[in-house]
């Protein structure tokens, strides 16, 4: 009866890209989509794997932020729809709901390794050690002052701190798009916000207080990070947020401030030691698994200490590595068809 189920949900799978064998093999490129952060990442991987397997085309990468990416995973299976999501941040339940709703039944994550979220200034600029909250009282549209909630009336760093240095205010953060905002909203304004120490008010309230933004001197980029650099290059004055392999292939540009005392690098992210990390991980339509050539060799060679272990070629381009046996696991869960479960 398992085995009838299978074949029945495999047929089904190869009605939606074709009538036939042949027309299910139409489309012979894995398409891949997402994040800006893994967008390197990923891109590095698909060369590599063109390279490696001359009976495969080579993968086709593109941006468009985790957001972007998870929802066109989710529009549907067949031929013109994703197989595969790149995110920085992980799927929520609503996500999943939306993919599942569209028959997107069979999602499989696999993380790939960490990164960390770094706060960079042009090279000539003052130094900056932040602390969550510093960052909060210059981004959000309203702080605490004697109690109430006023219009932030912050212009300059050392008006919010003495130690930090004196320079305008102007931070330049990713649009609601990437998957680089959701944790940093959760890791930097959300935790500033409960050390600022807000009056009481409604969850609802509570929660607008502490993420929405500034109008006036910050500044939401949908683009990737190359749209935050022009920023800096633009406004000397300017802070922009950056994934920690973006600042690597730019430090002769670029001056990284510590967060909460702790520089980021790539031992201060593998020890946890660096505050704004996160995993670093894509979703795969395990529906065309078997249709579109090439998918779970993709994720072997993806997992591949060569390309994602210690001292492998992503490390070598910025990423933090997972351990073997990690990865490992992962390609393991993968194989195994494991389905994603938010926690």
């Amino acid at each position: 009866m398992k085995s009838a189920l299978y074949a029945g949900a495999a047929l089904a799978v190869v009605a939606a890209f074709g009538a036939t064998s042949a027309q299910a093999q139409t489309r012979d490129t894995i398409q891949i989509a997402g994040s800006s952060t893994v967008l390197p990442f990923s891109s590095i991987v698909a060369e590599e794997f063109g390279n490696a397997f001359p009976d495969y085309n080579t993968p086709n990468v593109a941006g468009g932020g985790s957001g972007g990416g998870k929802r066109q995973l989710c529009e549907g299976v067949g031929e013109s729809t994703l197989d595969i999501a790149n995110s920085s941040s992980k799927m929520s339940a609503s996500e999943l709901e939306s993919c599942q709703a569209n028959g997107v039944e069979d999602v499989r994550e696999v993380v790939f390794g960490y990164d960390g979220i770094v706060f960079a200034t042009g090279i000539e600029q003052g130094d900056f050690a932040l602390e969550p909250v510093h960052l909060y009282k210059a981004i959000a549209a309203q702080v605490p002052v004697d109690g109430e909630m006023v219009d932030n009336p912050y212009a300059n760093w050392s008006e919010i701190d003495a130690s930090l240095p004196d320079q305008d205010i102007f931070v330049a953060i990713p649009g609601t798009n990437h998957g680089t905002r959701e944790v940093f909203d959760l890791r930097v304004l959300e935790a500033g916000c409960e050390e600022a120490g807000l009056p009481e008010m409604e969850e609802d309230a509570m929660e607008a207080a502490c993420l929405t933004p500034r109008q006036d001197v910050v500044v939401e980029i949908a683009g990737d990070y190359t749209e935050t650099l022009a920023r800096l290059q633009s406004n000397p004055s300017a802070i922009g947020v950056f994934g920690l392999s973006f600042y690597d292939q730019n430090r002769d540009t670029l001056k990284v401030a510590t967060v909460s005392g702790v520089e980021p690098t790539l031992d201060t992210i593998a020890a946890g030691d660096y505050p704004v990390s996160r995993p670093l991980q894509f979703y795969v339509k395990g529906a065309h698994i078997g249709v579109v050539p090439g998918i779970e060799d993709y994720i072997a060679f993806f997992l591949s200490d060569q390309m994602a272990g210690s001292g492998g070629i992503l490390e070598a381009a910025g990423l933090v590595p997972a351990s073997s046996d990690f990865l490992a696991a992962q390609l393991d869960a993968f194989n195994n068809g494991d389905q994603y479960q938010p926690q």
